[in-house]
Protein backbone atom coordinates (compact mmCIF):
# COMPACT_ATOMS: atom_id res chain seq x y z
CA UNK A 1 0.00 0.00 0.00
CA UNK A 2 1.10 3.60 -0.61
CA UNK A 3 0.40 7.30 0.21
CA UNK A 4 -2.61 8.36 -2.82
CA UNK A 5 -1.96 11.34 -4.24
CA UNK A 6 -4.20 13.30 -6.18
CA UNK A 7 -4.16 13.68 -10.22
CA UNK A 8 -5.74 15.83 -12.38
CA UNK A 9 -9.11 14.69 -12.41
CA UNK A 10 -9.13 14.54 -8.94
CA UNK A 11 -8.08 17.97 -8.53
CA UNK A 12 -10.79 19.36 -10.62
CA UNK A 13 -13.51 17.28 -8.33
CA UNK A 14 -12.01 18.66 -5.02
CA UNK A 15 -12.39 21.90 -6.58
CA UNK A 16 -16.18 21.59 -6.92
CA UNK A 17 -16.25 19.89 -3.22
CA UNK A 18 -14.27 22.80 -1.78
CA UNK A 19 -15.50 25.72 -4.08
CA UNK A 20 -19.19 24.84 -2.29
CA UNK A 21 -21.17 24.41 0.99
CA UNK A 22 -18.60 21.56 2.68
CA UNK A 23 -16.46 23.57 2.03
CA UNK A 24 -17.08 26.84 3.25
CA UNK A 25 -18.56 25.20 6.25
CA UNK A 26 -14.69 23.46 6.69
CA UNK A 27 -12.90 26.19 6.36
CA UNK A 28 -15.30 28.22 8.55
CA UNK A 29 -14.96 25.92 11.55
CA UNK A 30 -11.00 25.81 11.29
CA UNK A 31 -10.79 29.51 10.88
CA UNK A 32 -12.52 29.95 14.28
CA UNK A 33 -10.37 27.55 15.58
CA UNK A 34 -7.40 29.37 14.64
CA UNK A 35 -8.79 32.77 15.53
CA UNK A 36 -9.36 31.79 19.14
CA UNK A 37 -5.87 29.97 20.01
CA UNK A 38 -3.35 31.32 18.01
CA UNK A 39 -1.39 34.28 19.26
CA UNK A 40 -1.99 37.72 17.67
CA UNK A 41 1.15 38.27 15.54
CA UNK A 42 2.67 36.70 12.11
CA UNK A 43 3.61 33.63 12.33
CA UNK A 44 5.48 31.07 10.65
CA UNK A 45 3.24 28.70 8.93
CA UNK A 46 4.28 25.00 7.78
CA UNK A 47 1.02 23.30 5.53
CA UNK A 48 2.37 20.04 4.59
CA UNK A 49 0.07 18.52 1.82
CA UNK A 50 -1.77 21.72 1.49
CA UNK A 51 -4.04 20.68 -1.53
CA UNK A 52 -5.35 23.53 -2.66
CA UNK A 53 -4.49 26.11 -0.60
CA UNK A 54 -7.68 27.20 1.07
CA UNK A 55 -6.44 27.32 4.67
CA UNK A 56 -2.70 28.15 3.58
CA UNK A 57 -4.17 31.25 1.61
CA UNK A 58 -6.29 32.56 4.51
CA UNK A 59 -3.39 32.53 6.49
CA UNK A 60 -1.06 34.57 4.11
CA UNK A 61 -4.26 36.75 3.88
CA UNK A 62 -3.84 37.65 7.37
CA UNK A 63 0.15 38.31 7.49
CA UNK A 64 1.19 35.08 8.15
CA UNK A 65 4.52 33.36 6.61
CA UNK A 66 3.79 30.17 4.43
CA UNK A 67 5.35 27.29 3.83
CA UNK A 68 3.22 25.20 1.18
CA UNK A 69 4.19 22.18 0.68
CA UNK A 70 2.23 19.29 -1.54
CA UNK A 71 3.44 15.68 -3.39
CA UNK A 72 0.22 16.22 -6.01
CA UNK A 73 1.87 18.86 -8.93
CA UNK A 74 -1.89 19.58 -10.03
CA UNK A 75 -2.49 20.23 -6.40
CA UNK A 76 0.40 22.46 -6.49
CA UNK A 77 -0.26 24.56 -9.60
CA UNK A 78 -3.86 24.98 -8.57
CA UNK A 79 -2.80 26.42 -4.97
CA UNK A 80 -0.20 28.92 -6.81
CA UNK A 81 -2.53 29.87 -8.99
CA UNK A 82 -4.89 30.66 -5.65
CA UNK A 83 -2.38 32.67 -4.38
CA UNK A 84 -1.19 34.00 -7.56
CA UNK A 85 -4.42 35.74 -8.21
CA UNK A 86 -4.78 36.84 -4.56
CA UNK A 87 -1.78 38.45 -4.78
CA UNK A 88 -0.10 36.96 -2.03
CA UNK A 89 3.07 35.24 -1.77
CA UNK A 90 4.40 31.52 -0.01
CA UNK A 91 7.60 29.25 -0.86
CA UNK A 92 6.01 26.23 -2.27
CA UNK A 93 7.57 23.10 -2.32
CA UNK A 94 6.65 19.46 -4.45
CA UNK A 95 7.24 17.06 -2.32
CA UNK A 96 5.94 14.07 0.06
CA UNK A 97 6.43 14.56 3.58
CA UNK A 98 8.79 11.64 3.63
CA UNK A 99 11.31 14.09 2.18
CA UNK A 100 10.95 16.97 3.94
CA UNK A 101 13.07 16.55 7.21
CA UNK A 102 15.83 17.06 4.54
CA UNK A 103 14.26 20.22 2.19
CA UNK A 104 13.51 21.94 5.67
CA UNK A 105 16.54 20.75 7.89
CA UNK A 106 16.89 22.64 10.87
CA UNK A 107 13.35 24.61 10.46
CA UNK A 108 10.80 25.18 12.87
CA UNK A 109 7.17 26.77 12.76
CA UNK A 110 5.02 28.52 14.51
CA UNK A 111 2.03 26.39 13.20
CA UNK A 112 1.84 23.28 11.60
CA UNK A 113 -0.80 22.53 8.85
CA UNK A 114 -1.58 18.70 8.56
CA UNK A 115 -5.22 18.50 7.09
CA UNK A 116 -6.67 15.44 5.46
CA UNK A 117 -3.73 13.69 5.26
CA UNK A 118 -3.39 11.03 7.53
CA UNK A 119 -5.80 9.07 5.88
CA UNK A 120 -4.62 8.87 2.52
CA UNK A 121 -1.08 7.47 4.17
CA UNK A 122 0.18 4.20 4.10
CA UNK A 123 1.17 4.45 7.15
CA UNK A 124 -0.49 7.57 9.00
CA UNK A 125 1.11 7.28 11.90
CA UNK A 126 5.04 7.79 10.94
CA UNK A 127 4.17 11.28 9.78
CA UNK A 128 3.86 11.82 13.96
CA UNK A 129 6.99 12.56 14.77
CA UNK A 130 8.01 14.69 11.61
CA UNK A 131 5.31 16.73 12.99
CA UNK A 132 6.37 17.31 16.17
CA UNK A 133 10.24 17.78 14.90
CA UNK A 134 8.56 21.03 12.59
CA UNK A 135 6.81 22.33 15.64
CA UNK A 136 8.48 25.07 17.89
CA UNK A 137 8.24 24.21 21.61
CA UNK A 138 5.22 26.26 22.05
CA UNK A 139 3.40 26.09 18.46
CA UNK A 140 0.62 24.76 17.85
CA UNK A 141 -0.22 21.65 15.57
CA UNK A 142 -3.26 22.00 13.18
CA UNK A 143 -4.46 18.31 12.70
CA UNK A 144 -8.07 17.80 10.50
CA UNK A 145 -8.70 13.85 9.79
CA UNK A 146 -11.28 11.83 8.36
CA UNK A 147 -13.81 10.36 11.40
CA UNK A 148 -14.16 6.88 11.53
CA UNK A 149 -17.45 7.16 13.68
CA UNK A 150 -18.95 9.90 11.48
CA UNK A 151 -18.80 7.46 8.56
CA UNK A 152 -20.05 4.41 10.80
CA UNK A 153 -23.09 6.66 12.15
CA UNK A 154 -23.93 7.66 8.17
CA UNK A 155 -23.80 3.71 7.55
CA UNK A 156 -26.44 3.11 10.50
CA UNK A 157 -28.71 5.87 9.54
CA UNK A 158 -28.76 5.13 6.22
CA UNK A 159 -29.89 1.29 6.71
CA UNK A 160 -26.32 -0.33 5.02
CA UNK A 161 -26.05 -2.33 8.16
CA UNK A 162 -24.52 -5.23 5.73
CA UNK A 163 -21.76 -3.00 4.55
CA UNK A 164 -21.26 -1.94 8.14
CA UNK A 165 -20.76 -5.90 9.42
CA UNK A 166 -17.80 -5.91 6.94
CA UNK A 167 -15.99 -2.87 8.16
CA UNK A 168 -15.71 -2.20 3.95
CA UNK A 169 -15.12 2.18 4.45
CA UNK A 170 -13.23 2.44 1.35
CA UNK A 171 -13.67 4.16 -1.38
CA UNK A 172 -13.91 3.71 -5.06
CA UNK A 173 -10.28 3.33 -6.67
CA UNK A 174 -9.72 6.99 -7.78
CA UNK A 175 -12.27 8.63 -5.61
CA UNK A 176 -11.65 11.34 -3.11
CA UNK A 177 -13.21 9.10 -0.48
CA UNK A 178 -10.15 8.29 1.84
CA UNK A 179 -9.19 5.04 1.76
CA UNK A 180 -9.00 4.18 5.43
CA UNK A 181 -11.12 6.64 7.91
CA UNK A 182 -9.00 7.06 11.37
CA UNK A 183 -10.72 5.49 14.95
CA UNK A 184 -10.36 8.80 16.70
CA UNK A 185 -9.45 6.78 20.11
CA UNK A 186 -6.48 5.40 18.23
CA UNK A 187 -5.31 8.99 16.84
CA UNK A 188 -5.66 10.31 20.84
CA UNK A 189 -3.14 7.41 21.60
CA UNK A 190 -1.06 7.95 18.99
CA UNK A 191 -0.41 11.69 19.46
CA UNK A 192 -0.45 11.15 23.39
CA UNK A 193 3.69 10.66 23.28
CA UNK A 194 3.84 13.93 21.12
CA UNK A 195 1.53 16.42 22.33
CA UNK A 196 -1.39 17.76 23.86
CA UNK A 197 -4.45 17.86 22.78
CA UNK A 198 -5.80 21.31 23.41
CA UNK A 199 -9.43 21.86 21.42
CA UNK A 200 -11.27 19.30 19.75
CA UNK A 201 -14.07 20.43 17.28
CA UNK A 202 -16.13 18.37 14.66
CA UNK A 203 -16.06 19.56 11.26
CA UNK A 204 -19.93 19.28 9.66
CA UNK A 205 -21.52 18.00 12.83
CA UNK A 206 -24.65 17.69 10.77
CA UNK A 207 -25.21 19.14 7.04
CA UNK A 208 -23.76 15.87 5.91
CA UNK A 209 -27.05 13.53 7.74
CA UNK A 210 -29.13 16.12 6.28
CA UNK A 211 -31.25 15.28 3.25
CA UNK A 212 -30.21 17.35 0.57
CA UNK A 213 -34.18 18.76 -0.09
CA UNK A 214 -33.70 19.67 4.14
CA UNK A 215 -30.17 21.15 3.19
CA UNK A 216 -31.29 23.48 0.24
CA UNK A 217 -33.83 24.96 2.51
CA UNK A 218 -31.04 26.69 4.35
CA UNK A 219 -28.92 29.73 3.92
CA UNK A 220 -25.37 29.33 3.71
CA UNK A 221 -24.69 31.67 6.53
CA UNK A 222 -27.16 30.20 8.89
CA UNK A 223 -25.81 26.64 7.84
CA UNK A 224 -22.23 27.82 8.77
CA UNK A 225 -23.49 29.67 12.24
CA UNK A 226 -25.08 26.30 13.85
CA UNK A 227 -22.18 24.42 12.68
CA UNK A 228 -19.73 26.60 14.08
CA UNK A 229 -22.28 26.71 17.64
CA UNK A 230 -22.47 22.74 17.84
CA UNK A 231 -18.57 22.08 16.86
CA UNK A 232 -17.77 21.31 20.13
CA UNK A 233 -21.03 19.87 21.71
CA UNK A 234 -19.80 17.14 24.18
CA UNK A 235 -22.07 14.46 22.19
CA UNK A 236 -22.59 16.21 18.67
CA UNK A 237 -19.19 17.56 18.29
CA UNK A 238 -17.50 14.16 17.87
CA UNK A 239 -19.67 12.81 15.04
CA UNK A 240 -18.37 15.46 12.61
CA UNK A 241 -17.42 14.27 8.85
CA UNK A 242 -13.90 15.37 9.65
CA UNK A 243 -12.75 16.33 12.94
CA UNK A 244 -10.20 19.62 13.70
CA UNK A 245 -7.64 19.73 17.08
CA UNK A 246 -5.36 21.79 18.11
CA UNK A 247 -2.47 20.21 19.43
CA UNK A 248 0.69 21.83 21.36
CA UNK A 249 3.78 19.92 22.28
CA UNK A 250 4.87 18.21 25.47
CA UNK A 251 6.71 20.68 27.13
CA UNK A 252 9.41 18.28 27.74
CA UNK A 253 10.11 18.37 24.24
CA UNK A 254 12.60 20.24 22.36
Amino acid sequence: MHDHHFDELATRFAEKIYGGTKGAIRLAVIQQDLLEQLPERPLRVLDIGGGLGHIALWLAEQGHTITFTEPAQPMLEAAKQRFAKANCTARFIHSPWQKLPELLAGETFDLVICHAVLEWLAEPWAILPVLQQFTRQHGWLSLAFYNKDALIFRNLIKGNLRKLSKMQFQGDAGSLTPQQPLDPREVQQQLTPYWQIKTQSGVRVFHDYMLPKFQQKIALDEMISTELSYRRHPSLGPLGRYLHWLCQPHMENP
